[in-house]
C-alpha cells in the first residue's frame, strides 16, 4: 500500500505517514486505532511503547 493510499484512508496527509514510519511522530490513539483496522491488525501489533 502506498503511503498516499493508507494518509488517504486514515485522514491523514502523506507526511505523517512517513514520519510515523520514521520514529520521528507518535500517533494519537485514534490515528493508531484507525491505522489498525485498515490492516485488520491490533495497535498492539502495529506500535511498540517504549519509554
Amino acid at each position: 500500500m502506498k503511503q498516499s493510499e493508507l494518509a488517504a484512508l486514515v485522514g491523514v496527509r502523506r507526511e505523517t505517514i512517513v514520519h510515523l514510519e520514521n520514529g520521528r511522530y507518535n500517533p494519537s490513539l485514534k490515528l493508531a486505532m484507525d491505522i489498525a483496522k485498515v490492516f485488520h491488525t491490533t495497535v498492539e501489533e502495529l506500535f511498540a511503547f517504549t519509554d
